[in-house]
């Protein structure tokens, strides 16, 4: 028996083979932004593992951010980043270029010479403080035709925070990063990107005021896409522990701000998915909510997470989450067609996520022990099978 789904100039169907195993076969998965730690920080992740983890996880294309040493903010710095790619990588792995030189936010990259080499210019990890600097970046990268991925945060907002300034901050005395230092700075940038033209992209949003302010946009006819991360629509503060496994940036924020994301997804005015896959080191993470490191790993547990607690549960469709997971950051990011890349998973029966089975370096989640459907048991890329379970 086998039921069919038909999207776009893909397929994606749910069979029930010989054996009785139902499974879900799809386009393989696209994840712009995502950390690949090398060159600089290889004890926290290299290139190869990274894309071995992607590959377990459904993708055969990765977007890694440029908060490397060097920072890619030139062709000989990018190049020793590209080098590693080309000995190493096991999937597609396109780069993402800095947006300032060390992103530092001072003085603009040479867009013209690394445009060609880069998926596009982020200085992710760093918000760009100054709005002169932003418009002028944006002028560029509308004169060449690129596309500008943002982080959005307001220094001048953060005070000293590290959680959400919420409930759980107050009652365990945390000290609070307000929702404003994203979304001031998504708010300038928007009226930026509707002056000079700029494809802009927003990274991880996790406000409802971010999600308000994405949609007038869109309907402004503004050039705006954004992505949010299966944590932010899965948890909010309310699931917080006293535990490195929770912190990220931006943080889980209210289960009001959780619910808009939802809404978003469901309306169209978040684009994508995207895992914004961190990897520490155990020690770096094991300082609790004050002085652990910020982030977590998603490449190897998202479409499970997601496909259990959206699809399964009749929130988005299954067509949906893939558009979210790979049409839409294929056509954003213009990474051209995959015909021959797709990907196998088994939801036939429920399996505990387990971080000791990581292909990453990584094992810092929130999801541990989670109960989920959707084990990925196969990922084709270029025709030839890299992972297989």
């Amino acid at each position: 028996m086998k039921t069919q789904h038909s999207y776009g100039a893909n397929r994606i169907f749910e069979a029930k083979n010989t054996g009785g195993t139902n499974t879900i076969v799809c386009p393989a998965f696209v994840d712009v932004h995502v950390h690949l730690r090398e060159p600089g920080f290889s004890y926290k992740e290299t290139i190869l593992t990274g894309s071995r983890a992607a590959a377990a996880g459904g993708y055969t294309c990765i977007c890694p951010m440029p908060n490397l040493d060097p920072v890619p903010d030139s062709i000989e710095n990018l190049e020793k980043e590209l080098e590693v790619i080309r000995r190493d990588a096991c999937i597609d792995v396109r780069p993402y270029a800095a947006i300032t030189i060390g992103r530092k936010g001072l003085e603009l990259v040479d867009v013209a010479s690394l445009k060609d080499k880069v998926v596009a210019f982020s200085d992710d990890g760093s918000g760009v403080q100054s709005e002169e600097m932003m418009l002028r970046a944006m002028s560029v990268m509308a004169e060449n035709n690129c596309i500008l991925a943002a982080h959005c945060e307001d220094n001048t907002l953060l005070r000293g925070g590290y959680i959400h300034d919420g409930r759980y901050a107050r009652e365990h005395g945390h000290r609070g990063i307000c929702s404003e230092s994203e979304w001031g700075q998504i708010e300038r940038d928007l009226e930026l990107a509707e002056k000079t033209g700029c494809a802009y992209h927003v990274c991880h949003i996790s406000t409802k005021e971010s999600v308000r302010l994405i949609r007038e946009a869109k309907m402004r006819g503004i050039n705006v896409t954004c992505e949010t991360g299966p944590h932010y629509l899965l948890l909010c503060e309310d699931d917080l522990k006293e535990d490195g496994r929770f912190k990220m940036n931006p943080p889980l924020r209210s289960a009001e701000d959780r619910q808009a994301l939802i809404e978003g997804l469901q309306d169209g005015t978040i684009d994508m998915i995207a895992t914004d896959h961190a990897p520490h080191s155990a020690e770096e993470k094991s300082r609790g909510l004050e002085g652990s490191a910020m982030g977590i790993v998603g490449l190897e547990t998202s479409f499970s997470l997601l496909y259990t607690n959206l699809v399964r549960k009749g929130i988005i469709t299954l067509e949906r989450l893939i558009e979210l997971m790979s049409t839409a950051p294929r056509k954003r990011f213009r990474l051209g067609d995959a015909p021959e890349d797709y990907t196998v998973f088994d939801i036939s029966e429920p399996y505990r996520i387990d971080s000791n089975n990581f292909l990453s370096k990584g094992h810092s989640t929130p999801f541990e022990g989670w109960e989920v459907y959707g084990r990925c048991t196969r990922t084709v890329y270029k025709g030839k099978t890299i992972f297989e379970k």
